[in-house]
């Protein structure tokens, strides 16, 4: 099938300097960015991933203040990206838009929501681009694209000029090649001061994440365990059960881990009871803020996104304090299993992108799989940073670092510090398949 040049990564595209400016060297002068359609800029409409929404809202008032941030550092934005309708996928497949192209691997999905923005990152049209991240939606893309993906802190970064999905998850995350690229939009958008690197004082690799891998676990942990040797030394490596410790220091779990059934086996019950609790919290909000609209309206919408619409649609309050006090108990027991410089390194999703067109059936161990991972970040608001391992089979692989919530300038110091070592050791471990 013709696909257009730029991988149809966008929506529209135009062209947006930045401000002028005193100084003739900004952090981000000469880099151009794309951003995700979800993210008010000035007299366009945001579209949000749907021709419904977009026929029913009018052109933006102001710019969402995450977009101006990087344009007063000297970007240049080229355009809005392709998204999965109303953020509500991981999959990154749009049946009104098409599917953005996964440059790493054409016949897989690209991962979604931010689908366009990794895109445009990944086949080099772009330098970074903006996407947001309620789910897993700017981790997924860049781990299925081969390209480095951040979701910070929540509450990090503006979501001002951001159409809301469900507000205790969003947060605005960025996609780039380059840590050095990763790092400086980073420092823009945190708004972080000149400081020196912290060495980190553990790195926590909890074996169960990782059996959850449908690849071999060590393709992605010896990597990320020899840069760590050859950087720190290796007395700073922890292995650990995850699940066992979730379980024994979040009470509130419980409930849901009672739910837990027959069905769970080949996952982790404790990290499959969180995202339970994630998913209740993400469909109330979602409803809170869409309902009106959708009944107003009755989009047409993907198959996919229209039953997870109707069941956001359908929630009621019952168990929302539960989920609210297991946010609670897990930021506050995962920041006791951290501390301040401690890393947890888990897989970003279990394995490489699957198919396009992949049935919904297929993707169901996949998906669950992917959200029990995706929701220790999204449910205690820590910062998470999702690196390229290189390609196994010819698909890219990924692995994630995690850090205490606001210490997103030592995570983003990490990555540029242990990404050298990473692809050297990434090259000899692909030599030997």
């Amino acid at each position: 099938m013709a696909m257009a040049p730029d991988y149809g990564a966008f929506v529209s595209k135009f062209i947006l300097k930045p401000p002028p400016s005193p100084s003739p060297l900004l952090p981000l002068t000469g880099l151009t960015f794309a951003v995700k359609d979800i993210f008010d800029i000035e007299g366009h409409v945001t579209g949000f991933g749907n021709p419904d929404w977009a026929r029913t809202h009018v052109p933006a008032s102001s710019t969402a203040p995450a977009v101006l941030d990087v344009l007063k550092a000297g970007a240049t934005c080229v355009g809005k990206t392709v998204m999965d309708e109303m953020a509500y996928s991981i999959d990154g497949e749009n049946k009104h838009y098409g599917t953005p192209r996964n440059p790493c691997a054409p016949d897989r999905v690209p991962g979604g929501s931010s689908s366009g923005s990794a895109v445009a990152v990944g086949a080099m049209l772009v330098d970074f681009s903006l996407g947001t991240d309620t789910g897993g939606s700017v981790r997924v893309p860049a781990s299925h694209c081969g390209i480095l993906g951040f979701r910070p802190s929540h509450n990090a970064v503006s979501t001002v000029g951001v159409i809301p999905m469900a507000q205790s998850l969003d947060t605005v995350g960025w996609f780039a090649r380059e840590p050095s690229v990763l790092k400086q939009v980073g420092r823009v958008l945190l708004e972080l001061p000149d400081e020196d690197p912290i060495r980190p004082s553990q790195i926590i690799i909890p074996r169960d994440c990782f059996q959850l891998l449908s690849i071999p676990t060590e393709r992605l942990t010896q990597a990320l365990v020899r840069s760590v040797e050859k950087l720190y030394g290796g007395d700073i490596i922890k292995h650990s059960i995850l699940g066992d410790y979730i379980r024994d220091n979040v009470p509130a779990l419980s409930s849901f881990l009672s739910e837990i059934n027959e069905d769970h086996l080949n996952n982790i019950p404790s990290l499959a009871a969180l995202s339970s609790a994630r998913r209740l919290l993400q469909r109330y909000e979602f409803k809170n803020n869409h309902k009106e609209w959708v009944y107003a309206v009755n989009p047409d919408l993907g198959p996919l996104i229209s039953d997870r619409v109707r069941e956001a649609l359908q929630m009621t309050e019952e168990n929302i304090d539960v989920c609210r006090s297991v946010k609670k108990e897990f930021h506050a027991a995962l920041t006791s299993l951290l501390g301040d410089f401690g890393i947890l390194a888990i897989p970003t999703v279990p394995g490489p992108p699957p198919k396009l067109q992949t049935d919904a059936s297929s993707l169901e161990v996949f998906r669950a799989k992917a959200f029990s991972l995706l929701s220790i970040a999204g449910v205690s608001g820590f910062c998470q940073v999702s690196i390229p391992m290189g390609l196994h089979g010819n698909l890219p692989i990924s692995i994630s670092l995690l850090a205490k919530r606001g210490a997103d300038g030592f995570l983003l110091d990490l990555v540029e510090t242990l990404y050298e070592s990473l692809e050297e050791e990434i090259a000899i471990a692909e030599k030997s398949v």
